[in-house]
C-alpha cells in the first residue's frame, strides 16, 4: 500500500471521528511554498475568510514549505484523498493533463494582459484545464497569480540565447525543458524546495524560477544574476479532493467558493506591484539584466519550433489551446 493510499485512509478515519465528537470539520492543506511568500499569504487570507463566515463550522488547516507533500506529489496526494486540498503549480498536472503546459511555451503568455485574459474565470483557456483536472479527482478552487519566469546563473550572464548552450538548468515542466534543449542548454528537473541546495551545491549552472521566489527562498545568496526573461507565465491552483467537496454541505462548499473567488481577484490584482517590489529587492542583492527590445525578439525566435512541438504532444487539446492563445495577442 503506497503512502498517498494509507495516509487517505487514516485522514478519513480521523475525519470520521472528529464527526462523530461533533467537532468542527477540517480540511488539510499542502503547499510547497513559504508561508511568507505571497501564495502563502494568499491561502492564509483563504483560511481567515472561510473560518469566520462558517462561524469555526469549518477550519483549515494550512502545512507550507512541503511539510507533508512536495510539489510534485501534490496531485496524487489530494487525488487519493491522502491530503484534503493542496496548492500546487499547474506544471504538475503535465503528465496526466499535458495541455497544461500551455502557459510554459515559450513567449506566448508573455504579458499581463495576456496572461489575464488566459485565467480569466470562464475563459476557454481556464475552463478547459479546469474540466480536465476534475476528471483526475480533484476539483480545482481558484488559481493563484505567481508571477512570470526568469532566469539565474551565477559566475555568467545570460543575455541572449546562446549563453545557455552547454548549461545544465534547473527547470519545472516539460515544455520548459524542451526551450532550453532548443537554444542548446541541458535542463533539469527539480522541485522548487530543491532549488537553493542545487545552485549551492553547482548541482546546476543556472535556473528558472519566478521572480517572487528569488527573495522569498534567498536564491540571492547563492546565485549573482537575474535575467528577466518572461518567457513563460508561473500558475499555482488551489485543488481538493472531489469526494471530500462533495462531502461538504452546500452551504459550507458556497463559503469556500466565495472565499477562493475573492482571495483569488485580489492576488491577481496585485500581482504586477508584487513582481515589482520583488525586482527593486532584487537589484539590491544581484546584478538584474532586463532585456532590449532587440535582445527578446532573438529570444523569442530561438524556441519557435517548441510552438509545434508542444502541439502535437499535448494532443488536441494542446493544439486548441495554442490557437487561443496565439488569437489574445
Amino acid at each position: 500500500m503506497n503512502k498517498f493510499v494509507l495516509s487517505g485512509l487514516l485522514g478519513l478515519g480521523l475525519a470520521l471521528c472528529a464527526t462523530d465528537a461533533g467537532a468542527a470539520t477540517v480540511l488539510r492543506l499542502t503547499s510547497q511554498m513559504p508561508a511568507k511568500h505571497h501564495v502563502g499569504q494568499n491561502l492564509l487570507a483563504f483560511k481567515e475568510i472561510v473560518e469566520r463566515e462558517s462561524k469555526g463550522e469549518l477550519k483549515i488547516e494550512i502545512y507550507p514549505a512541503s511539510q507533508l507533500y512536495k510539489d510534485e506529489e501534490t496531485p496524487q496526494a489530494v487525488s487519493t484523498g491522502a491530503v484534503d486540498m493542496g496548492s500546487v503549480s499547474l506544471a504538475q498536472f503535465a503528465g496526466t493533463v499535458p495541455a497544461t503546459d500551455v502557459f510554459y511555451v515559450p513567449f506566448l503568455l508573455d504579458t499581463q494582459e495576456r496572461v489575464r485574459a488566459a485565467t480569466a474565470p470562464g475563459s476557454p483557456i481556464r475552463s478547459a484545464l479546469d474540466d480536465a483536472i476534475l476528471k483526475t479527482g480533484s476539483r480545482v478552487l481558484w488559481w493563484q497569480a505567481f508571477g512570470g519566469s526568469i532566469l539565474l546563473s551565477k559566475g555568467f550572464e545570460v543575455r541572449n540565447p546562446e549563453d545557455l548552450k552547454g548549461k545544465k538548468v534547473r527547470v519545472f515542466g516539460k515544455t520548459l525543458g524542451r526551450f532550453v534543449e532548443a537554444v542548446g542548454g541541458a535542463p533539469t528537473m527539480l522541485s522548487g524546495s530543491e532549488q537553493f541546495i542545487a545552485y549551492q551545491r553547482g548541482t546546476v549552472d543556472a535556473g528558472m524560477t519566478g521572480i517572487t521566489t528569488v527573495p522569498a527562498r534567498k536564491l540571492y545568496q547563492v546565485m549573482d544574476t537575474m535575467t528577466v526573461t518572461n518567457n513563460a507565465d508561473v500558475e499555482f491552483v488551489v485543488i481538493v479532493n472531489e469526494k471530500a467537496w462533495q462531502g461538504l454541505s452546500p452551504a459550507l462548499r458556497e463559503i469556500v467558493t466565495n472565499a477562493g473567488r475573492k482571495v483569488e481577484a485580489d492576488l491577481r490584482t496585485e500581482m504586477e506591484k508584487l513582481e515589482a517590489d520583488a525586482l527593486v529587492e532584487t537589484k539590491a542583492k544581484m546584478k538584474v539584466i532586463e532585456l532590449t527590445d532587440a535582445e527578446r525578439a532573438r529570444w523569442r525566435a530561438a524556441p519557435q519550433p517548441v510552438i509545434a512541438e508542444f502541439s502535437e504532444w499535448a494532443g488536441p487539446l494542446g493544439a486548441t489551446l495554442v490557437k487561443e492563445a496565439q488569437a489574445l495577442n
